[in-house]
């Protein structure tokens, strides 16, 4: 199948500058990418299509050759002295070319250049207590990172000089290989895909154009924040290569644990220990919260595994929402090194108890019924 016009791919004249051109077709790579056309099986095609005609149009050898030849004088297998390159290429491969800047790929200064390349994202956890998670703070961290070097401005180059041009890829940071039909690209071995070499490196860096610190950050933690949460810093990561842009530092919140409260979202939960006489009476005892002491009413015949809810005693979620409850389970504590006139005390009590049958422990009384029902039907 012939081939169309490249000129008419992109849409432009045959006199179009180099600028139009590669206006014209980042627009067109971007209209008929397969990601945005996932319902139209032939946008790859002509993706891969944009491809091409950028890559000869793009070189002004090839664009030369194919102004005065057509398709033969840039394809292979017409007898062409350039090979297309983007017949082969991967639709990653192309998407690289189109956005790369934007996912962290490296990319030129001002349209030709030294290559630059985002720096590392990094990672700090923040280990706090639940008091300062839940109502919210402002910490100093002390960060490790690799920042610009300032004697240089992060070129690598000692100052007064400039990284110069790479001759084995003509400052393209990659150079292609030609074996028959196949041609392959690749980062240049010399300048490992900068696109230049430093012939006079800064002393400071030794060329690197990066040096290791440690800064000192403020960190806002806001209120309501949990064990997994992240707190994005934009801008305080590794400084970038070859002067690129920095990258994030992201802080990691571990919550430590609390000798009391036990969170879970947006409640607290804890346990509260009473005497079997306020468990059996009925009493008032004071409990704590993370905004000071209440009281809590424990009611009569009270049994121990209760839990009493003290609604907005919780927390709020740093997403939002309603404030939580604190849910306070009474645990009935067994009275222990008794003298020996308590004890008599305990044994009279419990003969009084026997006296009332069942009635006063109904549970126990339900329980034992159970057990013997059990052995019985055994006996059967």
């Amino acid at each position: 199948m012939s081939k169309r016009d490249y000129y008419e791919v992109l849409g432009v004249s045959k006199n179009a500058s180099e600028a139009e051109l590669k206006k014209a077709y980042r627009r067109a790579a971007q209209k008929h990418h397969p990601d945005r056309n996932q319902d139209d099986a032939g946008a790859e095609e002509k993706f891969k299509e944009c491809k091409e005609a950028w890559e000869v149009l793009g070189d002004s050898q090839k664009r030369a050759a194919y102004d005065q030849f057509g398709h033969a004088g840039v394809d292979p297998s017409m007898g062409g002295g350039f090979g297309g390159g983007a017949a082969g290429a991967g639709v990653n491969d192309i998407f690289g070319d189109v956005f790369g800047d934007i996912f962290g790929g490296g990319r030129r200064r001002g349209g030709g250049g030294q290559r630059v390349y985002r720096g590392s994202d990094l990672r700090y956890n923040l280990e706090m207590s639940l008091e300062d998670a839940v109502s919210g703070t402002e910490v100093k961290i002390r960060v490790p990172t690799m920042v610009a070097c300032k004697e240089c401005s992060g070129s690598g180059a000692r100052k007064g000089s400039t990284p110069t041009k790479c001759t084995t890829c003509d400052g393209h940071g990659q150079v292609r290989m030609q074996q028959g039909f196949f041609s392959l690209q690749q980062t240049c071995p010399h300048c490992q895909g900068s696109g230049t070499v430093i012939t006079d490196p800064c002393q400071s860096c030794h060329g690197k154009g990066r040096i290791q610190e440690r800064k000192t950050l403020s960190v806002k933690v806001p209120a309501g924040v949990d064990t997994g949460d992240r707190i994005r810093l934009a801008g305080e990561g590794e400084a970038g290569e070859s002067g690129g842009p920095p990258g994030d530092l992201y802080v990691q919140v571990q919550v430590r644990e609390h000798p009391i409260f036990h969170r879970e979202e947006s409640n607290l939960y804890c346990e509260v220990p009473i005497s079997f006489v306020d468990a059996a009476l009925g009493g008032e005892l004071e409990v704590p919260t993370l905004n000071g002491r209440v009281n809590l009413k424990i009611p009569p015949e009270t049994q121990t595994g209760r839990m009493f809810r003290m609604r907005g005693k919780g927390v709020k979620q740093v997403r939002g929402g309603a404030v939580g409850d604190l849910l306070c389970k009474v645990n009935v504590e067994t009275p222990v090194k008794l003298s020996r006139k308590q004890k008599d005390l305990l044994r009279e009590f419990s003969r009084e108890m026997e006296s009332g049958g069942s009635r006063h422990n109904p549970q126990t009384h339900s329980w034992m019924d159970g057990v013997k029902k059990f052995f019985d039907g055994l006996g059967g």
